[in-house]
């Protein structure tokens, strides 16, 4: 079992393994050019670039970027992730075998992190759905009326049980927050709308433990999307709404619209293209609705009203434009928001590894955007 500073990831992320300082040092060297080698790629790319279009590019090596951490930096050199990435199951019994199989790698390295990092996680029921209580085993006194709901991501099939826990122990443990975390059904047995119904069992429930002024609702990936889309369905309910939300680099356009689809393909290391499992991921979910619906792309939805919002993504997030257009819509809504954009970042790599510098910083963005906009006052009797 690898130990806490080597941690299984969710199911669609690479893992953030070291690698050796002089792994790192060549994988980051740039090929080497003449000038005359850039003369003939100049014409050529002119010539090739001389009209109105597509653009077409030359075939690149990008270096890993010496402007990120060495934590991170052995994040950005990973390969590919295979099958999480492209994974292409034949039947609903082989999508099952491989979501329990990448559960349990992910859920394994999670007590020996709770531990390490001071949370505790308790097993709990809300709103008739399986959850868990992940707070720190002392909460700050700022903090012991406010309340935290976390949706996992995992392109709305990985990170069953407890695996979708994780994101929910690292903001308890650098947010200072109680968080619940909760296992939403997935398909193939459960398409749209199982899990925004189990979503929103649990956000109704949450409201009877704590105002809704002291609560906020974050996630990623699928997380972030559903976030986005739990406040679409709330509000059409008259529902309150939480103080804030945190969508981390959301899917909220399951159609594959965007520019970073086409500039970050096999780039980011962690959801390296479209037409891998996320296409299949998003046709099992839909289970045949438009994807373009506001409660399965919630980018196409009325954001007005919304919560203040923080968004987290990076430059070589495959999910970079997903983060973009939801936060200038968000913007052209009215809606207070903010974006973390960071250097080298694949699809969700802030939650890869604990010890890295920018895991640290992203949550501490996220926990200082909720404390500004959270109450601290305990429910009136």
């Amino acid at each position: 079992m690898p130990g806490p500073r080597r941690l299984a990831a969710l199911p669609l992320v690479s893992l953030a393994v070291g690698l050796p300082t002089s792994v790192l040092a060549q994988q980051s060297a740039p090929p080497s050019a003449d000038a005359s080698d850039f003369a003939r790629m100049e014409a050529a790319q002119n010539a090739a670039n001389a009209v109105a279009g597509p653009r077409t590019v030359p075939g690149r090596r990008i270096p890993v970027p010496g402007t990120v951490s060495p934590e991170f930096q052995a994040a950005i050199a990973a390969p590919y992730r295979v099958p999480a990435w492209n994974a292409d199951p034949g039947s609903a019994a082989e999508w099952k075998a491989l979501v329990a199989k990448l559960a349990a790698q992910t859920a394994a390295p999670l007590p020996a992190l709770r531990e390490r990092l001071g949370v505790v996680s308790t097993p709990e029921v809300i709103g008739g759905v399986k959850a868990w209580i992940v707070a720190p085993r002392e909460v700050p006194e700022r903090n012991r009326h406010r309340l935290l709901v976390h949706i996992h991501g995992g392109g709305y099939v990985y990170n069953p049980g407890e695996a979708g826990t994780l994101e929910a122990v690292l903001m308890a443990a650098f947010g200072g927050f109680t968080v619940i975390s909760f296992d939403y059904r997935m398909p193939p047995d459960a398409p749209y709308p199982a899990a925004m119904d189990d979503a929103m069992a649990v956000w109704k429930a949450a409201l009877a433990l704590q105002p809704a002024a002291n609560m906020a609702v974050f996630g990623t990936s699928t997380g972030g999307g559903m976030a986005l889309a739990l406040m679409l369905r709330a509000k059409r309910e008259g529902v309150p709404l939480p103080a804030a939300i945190a969508p981390g680099t959301p899917w909220s356009d399951l159609t594959e619209t965007g520019d970073s689809y086409k500039a970050n393909e096999w780039l980011d290391n962690v959801l390296v293209s479209y037409d891998g499992v996320l296409t299949r991921a998003a046709k099992l979910y839909a289970a045949g609705r438009d994807l373009r619906d506001p409660q399965l792309s919630p980018i196409y939805g009325d954001l007005r009203g919304l919560p203040p919002t923080i968004l987290t993504t990076g430059t070589r997030d495959l999910f970079l434009s997903n983060t973009v257009r939801t936060h200038r819509k968000l913007r052209q809504a009215g809606v207070e928001a903010s974006l973390q954009v960071f250097e080298g970042m694949s699809h969700a790599q802030y939650l890869f590894n604990p010890d890295a510098p920018e895991t640290r910083e992203a949550f501490g963005e996220i926990a200082a955007f909720l404390d500004k906009h959270l109450g601290t006052e305990p429910r009136k009797p």
